[in-house]
C-alpha cells in the first residue's frame, strides 16, 4: 500500500517538475518576446509559473479539506526556497543582483510574511483575509510590471538590423507556441498535483503522520524542485536576476495568492491552535531565513 502510494507520489513529483519546466520556458520566451527585462521576468512570469505546484497543490489540498497541508506547503516551501535552493545556487555561482530587490523585494518579502504571521494568530485564515492576499499579489505584480514599463522608457535602446527582424506571422506562430507550452506545463502540473496530494494524503492516513508535517516536509520540498532546477539552471547560465528574482517573487506569490486563493476556497484552521499546533515555529524560522538574502 505504501509502496503503491509511493509510486504514485513519484509520478505525481516528476509531471510537477516537467509541467513547471515547460510553463517556466514559454512563459518566459513569451515575457521576452513582449519586451520585459530578466529581473521582472524572474520577479513575476518565471517566479509565478515556479510556484504553479504550490498553487495548485495547496487549492487541490484546500477542496479535500486538508487545510494544514495547504497551508504547511507555503511556509515549508518559502523555507527551502532560501535555505536550499538560494544555498545550492551559490554553490555554482556567487549570487548577486540589483540593489532594487536588496532594497525593496526583500524587505517586502519579510513584510508579507509578518503580516501572515498576524493573520493566522487567531488559529483562522478566513475568506475575506484570503480575498485580501489574493489582491495583493495582483497589486505586486502590476506595479512590477509598471516600474519594468517606466525603466524601460527611460533606456535607449539601439535598433536591431532590418535582416534580424521577424516578420510578423513568424512572431504570431512564435507566440501561438509559447501559449501552447504554457498551456500544457498548467494541465500537467494540475495532473501531478493531484496525484501527489493524494499520495501523499494516504501515506499519511497509513502512517499516522499528522498534515502539517507531511505539508511542511515532503509535499514542500516536491513543489520547490522547480524553483531548484530554475535558479541554479539560471545561475549556471549566469542570469543571476532570474535566478534570485525567481526566489524572492516565488515566496511573495505562495504568501499572497497561493493562502489566498485556498482561504477562498475554505477557509483555512489551524487545529489545535496556532501556537499549540507548532506553527509559529515554523512560522518564525520563514521569517528568520527571509532576512538572509539581505
Amino acid at each position: 500500500m505504501i509502496l503503491t502510494n509511493l509510486i504514485f507520489f513519484s509520478i505525481g513529483l516528476c509531471l510537477l517538475y516537467y509541467g513547471a519546466g515547460w510553463l517556466v520556458q514559454g512563459a518566459a520566451s513569451l515575457a521576452r518576446s513582449l519586451g520585459l527585462t530578466p529581473m521582472v521576468i524572474g520577479l513575476t512570469v518565471v517566479a509565478f509559473g515556479t510556484s504553479a505546484p504550490e498553487l495548485v497543490v495547496s487549492m487541490v489540498s484546500a477542496f479535500k479539506a486538508k487545510s494544514m497541508i495547504a497551508l504547511g506547503n507555503v511556509v515549508g516551501s518559502n523555507i527551502c526556497n532560501i535555505a536550499l535552493v538560494l544555498g545550492l545556487t551559490a554553490v555554482f555561482q556567487p549570487v548577486t543582483t540589483s540593489r532594487t530587490v536588496i532594497r525593496r523585494d526583500i524587505p517586502l518579502m519579510l513584510a508579507i510574511s509578518v503580516f501572515l504571521f498576524l493573520l493566522s494568530l487567531n488559529s483562522v485564515i478566513s475568506r475575506a483575509e484570503g480575498v485580501m492576499l489574493f489582491a495583493g499579489v495582483v497589486a505586486y505584480t502590476g506595479f512590477n510590471y509598471k516600474v519594468a514599463t517606466r525603466v524601460d522608457r527611460t533606456v535607449d535602446h539601439p535598433k536591431p538590423p532590418a535582416t534580424e527582424t521577424s516578420p510578423p506571422d513568424g512572431l504570431q506562430k512564435q507566440r501561438w507556441r509559447q501559449g501552447l507550452m504554457v498551456a500544457g506545463g498548467i494541465t500537467t502540473v494540475v495532473v501531478g498535483a493531484e496525484l501527489l496530494v493524494d499520495a501523499a494524503v494516504r501515506m499519511m492516513t497509513a502512517l499516522g503522520v499528522n498534515e502539517k508535517f507531511v505539508g511542511l516536509t515532503v509535499v514542500a520540498f516536491g513543489t520547490s524542485v522547480p524553483e531548484l532546477a530554475t535558479s541554479v539552471m539560471a545561475a549556471v547560465r549566469k542570469e543571476m536576476d532570474i535566478s534570485l528574482g525567481n526566489l524572492v517573487g516565488s515566496n511573495v506569490f505562495n504568501l499572497l495568492s497561493v493562502v489566498g486563493a485556498s482561504a477562498m476556497i475554505r477557509p483555512i484552521t489551524i487545529p489545535g491552535g496556532f501556537v499549540k499546533s507548532g506553527l509559529i515555529v515554523d512560522y518564525l524560522v520563514m521569517m528568520i531565513i527571509s532576512c538572509c538574502p539581505g
